[in-house]
């Protein structure tokens, strides 16, 4: 079986073995779900990361498309602690390079402590570890991709369940998971899906009854066009989001958003509402938080830190969540959220001008 390497920030180089052949790098994240691994390797919050799963065996019940949240494995690369023949072919059928039979718990340990970090990896029957040092060298910072919103949205509008009755969704793809599309299409939404980069005339053309900012990979202030669009609508037109979309809506009405040590990435993150007093565990994904709401006020909190996981504003009508309601994988506890952004379009509204 050929070698690996995982060269990381700071010098270290862990030896591995090749599962899945090539290099590359990207920063160093962990997931602490234990199923789920189609879904979290087809999310695009993970494009420009390499993806560790703490679990130690990744691949139990084979690979099915139909769990798939989009239509490509995102992760940079991919290390396991043992990954089985069926999850290693798809990756290597999918040109991502995959290592395992290395101490998962070591390097999960180390982000933990250290935070997440660069890395580089070289695997194959010719890798060396200075070709994973050589791409650990080259590895850029998360906030350096300034376009990567286009890496995972759609090039072209796309439209869900046009024939619906229900409410006019217009989704701002920022690397939306397709089962938030699904959420939306089972409660009789026709949802239009727009590039990160919509203007003000292509919401204009949609006429949307709901403004749904979607998840999505790295930092929230390369999306300047998401939040230009955010800042054009607010008040005139209901706005949602998830994830990415939380902290871009948030920036766009007066809040900050900073990076986190390690993120949130897992199935098991509890959360409280502020106003219940009721803890539901949830999905999550990201690497950055939002630090100061500004005019949205905190109604859910993170138990463990807490972090902002939901931020609401009646006046302007608006409803986020920094968690994934929509789950997959994970727990079902919050698929009414779903149900309230919906419930904001009540009668139909109708924008006015950006002009």
């Amino acid at each position: 079986m050929a070698g690996a390497y995982v060269a990381l920030e700071g010098g270290r180089v862990v030896e591995a073995r090749c599962r899945a052949p090539g290099t590359g790098r990207g920063e160093l994240v962990f997931t602490t779900a234990y199923t789920g691994y189609e879904e979290s390797l087809t999310d695009p919050s993970y494009e420009e990361q390499v993806l560790t799963f703490s679990y130690p065996l990744i691949g139990n019940y084979g690979v099915r498309e139909e769990r798939f949240e989009s239509d490509r494995v995102h992760p940079t690369a991919v290390v396991a602690r043992e990954l089985t023949d069926d999850v290693a072919e798809w990756l290597d059928e999918e040109d991502v390079p995959a290592v395992d039979h290395l101490d998962t718990r070591d390097l999960v340990g180390g982000i933990r402590e250290e935070g997440a970090m660069k890395c580089g990896i070289a695997a194959g029957p010719d890798a060396t570890p200075e070709d994973a040092l050589a791409e650990l060298e080259a590895c850029p910072g998360m906030s350096d991709h300034e376009n990567i919103g286009a890496q995972v949205s759609v090039a072209e509008p796309e439209v869900h369940n046009a024939d619906a009755d229900g409410a006019d969704v217009a989704l701002v793809d920022c690397g939306a998971k397709g089962s938030i599309v699904e959420s939306l299409v089972d409660r009789d939404a026709t949802v239009h899906v727009l590039p990160h980069d919509a203007t003000p005339a292509d919401i204009e053309e949609v006429d949307p009854d709901l403004l749904f900012v979607s998840n999505g990979p790295g930092d929230p202030a390369n999306f300047e066009a998401t939040q230009a669009l955010v800042e054009t609508y607010a008040g005139d037109v209901p706005l949602a989001g998830i994830c990415l979309g939380q902290q871009i809506i948030a920036r766009a009405l007066g809040g900050t958003t900073e990076k986190m040590d390690f993120g949130h990435r897992g199935v098991n993150q509890p959360v409280r509402d502020l106003e219940t007093n009721r803890v539901v565990m949830t999905t999550q994904n990201h690497g950055y938080t939002v630090a100061d709401t500004g005019e949205l006020d905190v109604t859910q909190v993170n138990v463990n830190d807490d972090t902002a996981e939901g931020l609401e504003s009646d006046e302007l009508d608006v409803i986020t969540r920094q968690y994934h309601p929509e789950a997959n994988p994970g727990p079902h506890d919050t698929l009414d959220f779903f149900d309230d952004v919906l419930d904001m379009t009540g009668p139909r509204r109708r924008l006015v001008s950006a002009d």
